[in-house]
């Protein structure tokens, strides 16, 4: 999502965050797997990873789980409110039955590869959504 919204001039305008509903992985870079398999398209991943907090449910305009357990998790720290500001990245994907993002950790390296595919097909659509808003 950063590189999409670098390649359009909006780094000054968009703020990009990324958070996991679980603390397991706080302070840790991602995979390493898939900081490879980004890097071989051309992306560096080196944020550390955080936790949802509940005060970005009232920071972002838009909050983007990756899978239903995500959105669950999301909708239980709203206390159950729900929020029109969070779409499941599948709502962003060109298919039928919008899928899950897979968990690649237990897979093979196709897995990040497949996740990335997603990620690259959803983050521009994220991005022109947001700029109707404005």
């Amino acid at each position: 999502m950063l590189d999409v919204v670098a390649k359009a001039g909006l780094s000054d305008t968009v703020k990009v965050d990324s958070a996991g509903t679980g603390g397991w992985h706080v302070g840790e870079l991602p995979d390493s797997r898939m900081r490879a398999a980004a890097k071989s398209r051309g992306y560096a991943l080196t944020s550390r990873a955080r936790q949802v907090q509940s005060s970005d449910l009232n920071q972002f305009d838009l909050i983007v789980p990756m899978d239903q357990s995500n959105l669950e998790n999301l909708h239980r720290m709203s206390g159950g409110k729900g929020s029109q500001h969070v779409k499941l990245l599948g709502a962003f994907l060109d298919a039928a039955d919008p899928p899950d993002v897979p968990d690649p950790y237990y897979g093979g390296q196709s897995g990040f590869d497949h996740v990335l595919d997603m990620l690259e097909e959803a983050c521009p659509k994220i991005l022109a959504m947001l700029m109707e808003k404005k």
